[in-house]
C-alpha cells in the first residue's frame, strides 16, 4: 500500500531520533550529516544527564534544526517543547491526555501520539488532535528490546484510519509514523505498507556514514 497522499501535517520522509548522547558537539555534527541526507524532521530524547545542560543542548539542536529546515520535535513534555518553543511534542499514553496537550500546543504546533499495536489509540488520538500516529515496534528494537510488536497490518490500518479522519475533518491528514528497529536495508516493506515516515535512532546515529544512511532511508520515499 502506497501512502495516499503528500499532503501530510507532520513531514514525510526520515524522522530521526536522538540518541542519549551528553557531547552535544557531537550530536550536533550527526545531525547536520543526516539532515545534509535529507532527514526531514528530528526528536530530541535524552533521559539522562543533568537537567540544565540537558535543557542546554535542546536549545542547541532546535537553533541548527531551524537553520537546516528541519522539523524540531521534543519527547514526552508538552512544557519543555513550549519552554524551547519547538515546532511540537511526541507523547507516549504516559505522558498525559492529548486533548489537553493539544489545547495547549495551540493550532500551529505538532502533536505526534505513541499507539503502540493499538489501532484503537490512533483513533482517539485522531480524535484530539494528533498530527501523527506512530507504530511500533515494527522490528526488534535495541533501544526498547522489551517493546511491543506492530505488524505492517498495524500500518496499513493506521493509512485506513488517517484516510478517513481526512475525509471526516477536511483537513490536511495526519501521518502514520513506523518505529521500531528500522534500518535502511528493512525499511522498503514499511514504506510499502504505508508509513508517511520512519522514526529511527540506531539505524541513522550509529551508522558509518550517517549522511549516507540518511540518503538511503531519504530515497526510499523520493522514489514512491
Amino acid at each position: 500500500m502506497k501512502n495516499s497522499s503528500c499532503s501530510t501535517r507532520f513531514p514525510r520522509g526520515l524522522y530521526g531520533i536522538t540518541p542519549d548522547w551528553h557531547d552535544t558537539d557531537r550530536l550536533l555534527a550527526a545531525v547536520e550529516r543526516a539532515a545534509q541526507g535529507g532527514m526531514s524532521a528530528l526528536q530530541w530524547r535524552r533521559k539522562t544527564g543533568d537537567p540544565a545542560d540537558r535543557l542546554a543542548q535542546a536549545a542547541s539542536l532546535r537553533d541548527l534544526c531551524r537553520a537546516l529546515g528541519v522539523v524540531f520535535i521534543v519527547n514526552d513534555s508538552v512544557e519543555t517543547a513550549l519552554r524551547l518553543d519547538a515546532d511540537g511534542v511526541h507523547l507516549g499514553r504516559d505522558d498525559g491526555p492529548l486533548h489537553l496537550a493539544r489545547r495547549a500546543l495551540g493550532p500551529g504546533r505538532i502533536l505526534g501520539a505513541s499507539c503502540y499495536n493499538q489501532p484503537e489509540l490512533a483513533v482517539q488520538a485522531l480524535r484530539d488532535g494528533a498530527d501523527y500516529v506512530a507504530f511500533g515496534a515494527v522490528y526488534p528494537s535495541q533501544i526498547k528490546p522489551d517493546a511491543v510488536h506492530a505488524t505492517l497490518d498495524h500500518i496499513r490500518a493506521g493509512q485506513g484510519l488517517v484516510v478517513q479522519a481526512e475525509e471526516s475533518m477536511q483537513t490536511p491528514r495526519a501521518a502514520v509514523v513506523a518505529i521500531g528497529g528500522i534500518t535502511a536495508e528493512n525499511a522498503g516493506p514499511v514504506v510499502d505498507a504505508g508509513a508517511d515516515s520512519l522514526a529511527v535512532i540506531s539505524g541513522l546515529f550509529e551508522a558509518p556514514d550517517i549522511r549516507a544512511a540518511a540518503a538511503r532511508f531519504s530515497a526510499l520515499f523520493n522514489a514512491g
